[in-house]
């Protein structure tokens, strides 16, 4: 499968149901009453985390992706359906950031079962069965099913693997992964053979180990150079590191320059990579008469003190199969002593203030008012912008739920605090209306019925 672990995704949730106005008409049953359903709420889409996937790689062409629509009220108070969720499966260690944003993540999934409310389906639009009470007993209106949240996420893939190799070029990580694992990586002699990570997993009595093969880091990774830019970022969720080195020249200053360019790199990129245990292998030990026992000695040696906090200093042919069990046996006693601390499946809840904001949360959030220009005024406000996409407003009962919707939030009060005139055009959402503050229509209907009054008796 090709490796991929950067995507950007569209996510459409689904269009809440329209609700129905309806009115119960049965023989022998006068003045019925109101009897319109609710629209469903629309579909919501999901990402979650699994398992049986290691990359990115489904996202490579497709990335649209749509929870469906809830269904229309109908009479008789029979509501809609509910639009089915979609559920996009990830790999585990998946990051989800709001697209063009290098901030905190909005998710971070990284065991099985995870799971990332992405896009929150439309509320459902109420039937007028729901506006009916002892006052107004005939309500002629019916809300609009909201729309579903459009989202575009980047999606960033940190390998979750046990045990990362590191080493230069050509240090033979992908030999050694086919040695200790079921991976079948590409194996050849020459330079930069494994251009993205391979996984392994390494069978054991009582667990899995999951190995991962790191492309060859040079130096300058950490500056874009070579592979190593874009894929250190695999190795920070490991829990040992695997320093390989090539000995075939029995020389340990060798083996001392290249820990210094790979320390150096991890330094460049993130310098807690510099504080996870790790152990020493020396490969390619069958090129070698001695079969290493020389350059073991300086690497053991008491003046070897850049090596003196590795968990084991291992000798291996990984082509030959010399050594391998007992490396095997170094990271088995290692993964015993530093269990994986297994975390149950989280719900990322929707960050506040974000797109996913509690309505609760809407109503609370104070009115703002942005002066365009002179004689043009914009309302924000999160709550209020929303609710008119539920409003017919060739409903003259819908016009005057929106008046008093205005007046409980004292919107008149606020655009007159900043200069708005009768007249002028007020912005909310995509809605566009002319201000005519409510002592003005008070005014002028009381002339109206003057004039009807004059009229009537002259």
């Amino acid at each position: 499968m090709k490796f991929i672990d950067k995507a950007i995704l569209t996510l459409r949730a689904g269009k809440g149901g329209d609700g129905c106005m309806s009115f119960r008409r049965e023989k022998f049953v006068p003045r019925g009453g109101p009897d319109g359903g609710n629209g469903g709420h629309g579909g919501s889409v999901f990402l979650e985390a699994t398992r049986s996937l290691h990359t990115l790689a489904d996202f490579e062409h497709r990335h649209l992706f749509a929870a469906t629509e809830g269904e229309r009220g109908r009479g008789k108070k029979q509501h809609g359906r509910r639009g089915k969720d979609s559920v996009i499966h990830v790999p585990c260690g998946t990051l989800v950031f709001e697209r063009g944003s290098e901030e905190t993540p909005l998710a971070d999934l990284t065991e099985p079962g995870d799971r990332f409310l992405a896009a929150r389906g439309g509320r459902g639009g109420r039937g007028n069965a729901h506006f009916a009470n002892a006052v107004r007993k005939t309500p002629r209106f019916a809300e609009k099913g909201e729309p579903g949240e459009t989202r575009t996420l980047r999606l960033e893939l940190k390998l979750i693997a046990d045990v990362g190799l590191v080493g230069l070029p050509n240090a033979g990580k992908s030999s050694l992964l086919a040695a200790l694992s079921n991976a079948q990586p590409k194996i050849a002699s020459y330079p930069f053979t494994t251009l993205t990570p391979n996984l392994g997993v390494l069978p054991m009595a009582d667990d899995r180990v999951v190995i991962a093969d790191i492309p060859g880091l040079i130096e300058g990774a950490s500056e874009n150079r070579g592979l190593g830019h874009d894929f250190l970022r695999h190795i920070e969720r490991t829990r040992l590191l695997v320093y390989l080195f090539d000995i075939s020249d029995n020389n340990v200053d060798t083996v001392r320059t290249q820990w210094n360019i790979l320390r150096q790199e991890f330094a460049e990129y993130d310098k807690a990579l510099l504080e996870k245990p790790f152990i020493l292998v020396g490969n390619k030990i069958d090129l070698l008469s001695d079969h290493g026992e020389i350059i073991l000695s300086h690497l053991l040696s008491a003046h070897a003190t850049p090596w003196n906090k590795a968990e084991g200093i291992f000798l291996i042919s990984a082509k030959e199969g010399i050594g391998i069990e007992k490396l095997i046996e170094g990271i088995s006693r290692f993964s015993a002593r530093h269990p994986r601390n297994a975390m149950p499946s989280r719900l990322f809840a929707p960050l506040e203030g974000g797109p996913n904001t509690s309505r609760t949360l809407e109503t609370r959030m104070p009115l703002v008012i942005i002066p365009e220009n002179a004689h043009t005024f914009r309302i924000v406000h999160t709550y209020l912008e929303r609710a008119i996409l539920r409003f017919d407003f060739e409903s003259d009962e819908a016009i005057m739920r929106f008046n008093n919707l205005l007046r409980r939030y004292k919107v008149e009060e606020a655009l007159e605090a900043y200069g708005a005139e009768e007249g002028d055009t007020i912005l909310l959402g995509e809605l566009a209306f002319d201000f005519l503050p409510q002592r003005s229509a008070e005014a002028e209907g009381n002339r109206h019925a003057l004039a009807s009054s004059e009229e009537e008796h002259p």
